[in-house]
C-alpha cells in the first residue's frame, strides 16, 4: 500500500468511525477530548454550570413561589450546560446521531425485545395503577416535584447501566482476535489493509476513552429503548385511565374532583391521570432498565444484535492504529 493509499484509507476509516458513533476512535478527536477533559478546561465548565443553575433556580423559584420548580429548573440548567459542552467539545453528537438512526431504523428488531418485558411489567404496573395510594401520592405532587422524581428515576437507571455496561464492553473486546481481523473488517474502509496488518502491529489495546466510547454507545442505545418503552406505557395508561377510571372513582381516591391540565384544559385528560401516568411510566423505565441487564435471555438478544457492531469497530480501530503507525 502506497503512502497516498494509506492516507486515503485512514481518512475513510475516520469518516466511518464518525458515522458509526465512534468519535473517540479517531486519533485527532481523542487528543482533543483528552484536552477538553483536563482539569483546566473541565473545572470552569462545572463552575459555570453550577452558577447558571443556581441563578436560574433562585430566579424561577422566587418568581413562581415554588421551591421544587426552582430546583427542577436549576437541575435542568446544570444539565443543559454540561450537555452543550459535551456536544461541542466532547463530540457526543455523533454518538447520539448514530444511536437515534440505529434505534428508529431497527424498530422491527426492537419490538420483540421489548415485548419480553412488557407482559410482566404491565401486569405489575396495572396493579399499581388501580391502587388508591399511588393516585394519592402522584396527584399530591406539584408539577416540579413530579419531574424531579422522573429525573431521579432516570439518574438511578443511568447509574445502574454505567455499572453494568463496562463488563459487556470487556467481554466484547476479549472476543476480538488478530486472526479475525479480515473477517471483522469486511465491508469497511480498511478491509483491504486488514490482510497486511501483522499480529504484532495489530496488538493494540483500547484506550480508556475508546472503551468509554463503546460504553456510551451502549448507554445511549439502551436509554433510547427505555425511553420508547416509557412513552408507550405513558400512552397506554392515559388511554386505559380515560376508558376505565371514571371521575367519581378518581374523586373517591384523591378526595377531590379531577382538575383539568394546566394550560391544556382542552385535552380530555385530567391532571391527576396525567401525573399518575407520568409517575408510572418513569417507574416502568427504571424497571425495564434493570430487567434489560439482568435477564439473561434479553441480554443475549440485545447484545447479540449490537456486539457484532462493537467487535467490528474494535477490528477497524486495530487496523487503523496499525496503519497510523506507518505514516
Amino acid at each position: 500500500m502506497t503512502p497516498d493509499e494509506r492516507s486515503a484509507t485512514l481518512a475513510q476509516a475516520e469518516q466511518w468511525f464518525e458515522l458509526n458513533g465512534l468519535p473517540y476512535f479517531v486519533a485527532g478527536n481523542e487528543r482533543r477530548v483528552q484536552h477538553a477533559l483536563g482539569r483546566g478546561r473541565l473545572l470552569p465548565v462545572l463552575l459555570l454550570a453550577l452558577v447558571v443553575g443556581a441563578v436560574a433556580g433562585v430566579a424561577v423559584g422566587l418568581w413562581s413561589g415554588d421551591v421544587s420548580f426552582g430546583v427542577l429548573v436549576a437541575a435542568l440548567a446544570v444539565s443543559g450546560v454540561l450537555l452543550a459542552y459535551g456536544l461541542w467539545a466532547l463530540h457526543l453528537q455523533s454518538i447520539v446521531r448514530w444511536a437515534v438512526r440505529r434505534t428508529f431504523g431497527s424498530l422491527g428488531l426492537l419490538f420483540p425485545l421489548i415485548t419480553r418485558a412488557l407482559p410482566l411489567l404491565l401486569l405489575f404496573i396495572t396493579f399499581l395503577f388501580i391502587n388508591t395510594e399511588v393516585w394519592q401520592v402522584s396527584s399530591a405532587l406539584d408539577r416540579g416535584l413530579l419531574w424531579l422524581t422522573v429525573l431521579l428515576f432516570a439518574g438511578i437507571a443511568v447509574a445502574f447501566l454505567l455499572v453494568r455496561l463496562p463488563e459487556e464492553v470487556r467481554q466484547v473486546s476479549d472476543h476480538v482476535s488478530d486472526e479475525g481481523l479480515t473477517r471483522l473488517c469486511a465491508g469497511t474502509p480498511v478491509a483491504g489493509a486488514a490482510e497486511e496488518v501483522t499480529p504484532d502491529a495489530s496488538n493494540v489495546a483500547l484506550s480508556t476513552l475508546q472503551r468509554t466510547n463503546l460504553v456510551l454507545v451502549l448507554l445511549v442505545s439502551q436509554a433510547l429503548q427505555v425511553m420508547l418503552l416509557a412513552v408507550s406505557v405513558f400512552a397506554f395508561f392515559l388511554m386505559f385511565g380515560k376508558v376505565a377510571i371514571s371521575d367519581s372513582v378518581i374523586t373517591s381516591w384523591v378526595g377531590h374532583r379531577p382538575s383539568a391540565l394546566p394550560s391544556l384544559d382542552w385535552l380530555p385528560v385530567s391532571n391527576e391521570l396525567f401525573q399518575v401516568a407520568v409517575f408510572l411510566a418513569a417507574f416502568s423505565g427504571l424497571y425495564f432498565t434493570v430487567y434489560a441487564v439482568t435477564d439473561q435471555n434479553y441480554r443475549e438478544q440485545f447484545f447479540t444484535a449490537i456486539s457484532d457492531e462493537l467487535e467490528r469497530a474494535i477490528g477497524v480501530q486495530t487496523v487503523y492504529r496499525a496503519l497510523g503507525r506507518r505514516t
